[in-house]
């Protein structure tokens, strides 16, 4: 049995339990909130970096954590109908190249610009947070030049890009608009429509209270 170690509001868990939707593998999921010091300290048992999400598969006796490593790891031995790595290694690459650009340059500025809300009066980063959404703008519009019409992330198939895609545009979308790049905001409405990423954003709308900017009437 796998079992997935996460937060349903975090994205780079959404990203693995995506993943784990589209390829339909059975797992059982443990909820963690690292605020709290018993669940916090039974992560660490599991990873001792104390970081989500992480994926523990029982049968094999393996831990993986990291998201990226996740998706491979059940593309590799939980495999769905489609790969989400293509075998192609140009293929591949192009899929890992975006995969690290929704990460880095989407996901984690995003971040960044989220977690400094958080700081104290006085220990804001103001500099910080504008060099943050410079990047996703930037990230943006590179990607708006990147994707096909009508297609997803790398192509016609959905793969680790598109898992990545998803929550990173979800949240980023929130702090930097998509204005002004029309392929990236229809590219995210077909990810919206994606039955695995409706079924994540669906199991995190509880959460969203936890959301510590002004959260859109509108959003969905």
């Amino acid at each position: 049995m796998l079992r997935l170690y996460y937060h349903p509001f975090a994205a780079f868990c959404q990203k693995a339990l995506v993943a784990l939707y589209e390829t339909g593998a059975p797992f059982e999921g443990e909820i963690v909130d690292l605020n709290d010091p018993d669940q916090r300290a039974a992560l660490r048992r599991v990873w001792p970096m104390t970081k989500f999400p992480v994926l523990r598969d029982e049968a094999r006796g393996v831990t993986v954590p990291e998201s990226s490593a996740i998706v491979r790891y059940l593309d590799r031995h939980h495999a769905g109908a489609a790969r989400l790595v293509p075998e192609d290694a140009d293929a591949a690459i192009r899929v890992e190249v975006l995969d690290r650009v929704f990460d880095g340059y989407v996901a984690a500025p995003m971040q960044k610009i989220v977690t400094d809300s958080l700081r104290p009066e006085g220990r804001s980063d103001p500099f910080g947070v504008e060099e943050a959404k410079a990047l996703i703008s930037t990230a943006y519009a590179t990607l708006d030049d990147a994707l096909e019409a009508g297609g997803w992330a790398a192509g016609e198939t959905f793969t680790l890009a598109d898992c990545a895609a998803a929550p990173a545009l979800f949240y980023a979308n929130i702090v930097v608009p998509f204005a002004g790049h029309a392929r990236l905001a229809a590219y995210y409405r077909r990810l919206l429509g994606r039955p695995s990423v409706a079924r994540v954003i669906d199991e995190a709308r509880p959460y969203r209270p936890l959301f510590p900017l002004p959260w859109p009437a509108d959003y969905r």
